[in-house]
């Protein structure tokens, strides 16, 4: 009996050998993967050194007149050289309007963008909720020019009266003050251009953040009793202010290095205007765009410091952005 229980044993396996080499698969995966990584770095600083290159000489004869200045004038003699001395370069202006149209499109865009992520996360049924998500990710791969388009011949006459609405009842603050009557491609349309621009990228952030909150802790808050506006509140949205907070900041990225659609419906001026409702204002990339074909080799090497700067205060925007995330992340979460 017991070598009958013997003989039907099944016999001890050998024992495998462990080791921490990873399989030829991954490793080339990795490599790829690295491979991608690296090539983004390389590539951002293969633009940075050529708009270094092509920028650098400007930036030394201009010294920090060229970010405080306003003045942008190249001078030709009459032998038909530049005249360096004579020559002025400031971006002063076009920063500040970059960054007040900017603003207005952060401060129109976000709380739509929110709003319908909300909606569409924790209120809208399902037939309603796939018709608007496919609208939204339809609208972020427009073309530029469109909205610049649509922005121009729609949107500009119905925010003509909007921008003398509120410049009648707000206009005792200096932002909504008019010097004249003129509110056609201001800062306000151009700003309300961006806003619609950005809202499917902030929507879909929110959205994709919003999905992922914890059910144990959606159903934790409904069965103390709260209100389903008490769970985004206390849950919700706790949860997903980093991806919130990142998805703005890459709306305001693509707000500041807007290029056709702000150039569409904005009045290019070299003067530092802060009254948003007048017909007047800047912006870095529409006046690259501006000037561009009619410059000398010169003045591309100014507009190509203006690309540089811009290039700079887009990274510097990341930067605080990731930042934000960071902070935001540790205290929600």
């Amino acid at each position: 009996m017991s070598q009958t229980l013997e003989q039907s044993a099944t016999p001890i396996p050998e024992k495998r050998e462990l080791t921490t080499l990873p399989r030829f698969s991954d490793r080339v995966f990795r490599g790829v993967v690295t491979t991608g990584g690296l090539s983004s770095l390389v590539i951002l600083g293969l633009i940075l050194g050529f708009l270094l290159y092509n920028g650098y000489s400007t930036l030394r004869q201009q010294g920090m007149h060229f970010l405080t200045g306003s003045n942008w004038q190249a001078v030709i003699s009459d032998s038909g050289a530049f005249d360096v001395k004579n020559s002025h370069f400031g971006l002063a202006a076009m920063l500040i309007g970059t960054m007040i149209v900017a603003l207005i499109a952060i401060a129109v865009g976000v709380p739509i963008s929110v709003g319908a992520a909300t909606y569409l996360t924790f209120y809208a049924p399902n037939a309603i909720k796939k018709i608007m998500v496919s609208a939204i990710d339809l609208m972020a791969a427009f073309p530029s020019v469109l909205f610049g388009l649509w922005g121009f011949f729609v949107l500009q006459p119905s925010g003509e009266y909007w921008a003398k609405l509120i410049h009648k009842y707000l206009g005792f603050i200096p932002f909504f003050q008019l010097p004249a009557p003129y509110v056609t491609r201001s800062p306000f349309i151009a700003g309300l251009v961006l806003a619609i621009m950005i809202i499917p990228i902030v929507t879909s952030v929110s959205r994709e953040i919003f999905s992922q909150t914890p059910l144990d802790r959606i159903q934790a808050a409904y069965a103390l009793g709260a209100t389903r506006f008490a769970m985004l509140r206390a849950v919700a949205f706790p949860y997903a202010r980093s991806g919130i907070v990142g998805g703005v900041m890459l709306g305001l990225g693509r707000a500041m290095g807007e290029t056709v659609a702000v150039y569409t419906v904005l009045n290019i001026v070299y003067q530092v205007n802060w009254q948003i409702l007048f017909s007047a204002g800047g912006n870095v990339a529409s006046m690259i765009l501006l000037k561009f074909g009619e410059a000398s080799p010169n003045e591309v090497k100014a507009l190509m410091a203006a690309g540089l700067v811009l290039f700079i205060l887009t990274l510097i925007v990341n930067s605080i952005a990731n930042l934000i995330v960071t902070r935001t992340g540790k205290s929600g979460r």
